[in-house]
């Protein structure tokens, strides 16, 4: 193995939370602000997730006061403090980016029972 791997699999996550496309997600966020840290929750639905190992990401959306917001999150991210799974989606498809388009009822996922 090179350097380059090596220090990239001493900062890989331990325990990370299997979630797939379409479930409900509630993300334990550290933001820091100065001198000060805070967590920040932000709830949504994955739409998608992108590579592999270190660089893997996920896209959570949500509509916040009727726009829809987006974030990006890095898996592995020491700012990414906890991931909590609220609820489990059925969906067909490795990316929901359909459901930008979509309002109201439209763009709900259905439950996986």
């Amino acid at each position: 193995m090179n350097k380059l791997d090596i220090f990239a699999s001493e900062q890989l996550k331990a325990e990370v939370p299997s979630f797939n496309i379409g479930d409900t997600i509630r993300i334990h966020n550290r933001i820091k602000e100065g001198a000060r840290e805070r967590i920040q929750l932000f709830e949504g639905t994955v739409i998608a997730r992108h590579g592999s190992g270190i660089s893997e990401t996920f896209t959570v959306r949500r509509v916040a006061y009727g726009v829809g917001v987006e974030k990006t999150f890095p898996l592995h991210s020491p700012n990414v403090v906890k991931v909590e799974i609220t609820r489990r989606g059925k969906v067909r498809r490795a990316k929901l980016y359909y459901l930008r388009g979509r309002v109201g009822k439209a763009s709900k996922v259905k439950e996986l029972i």
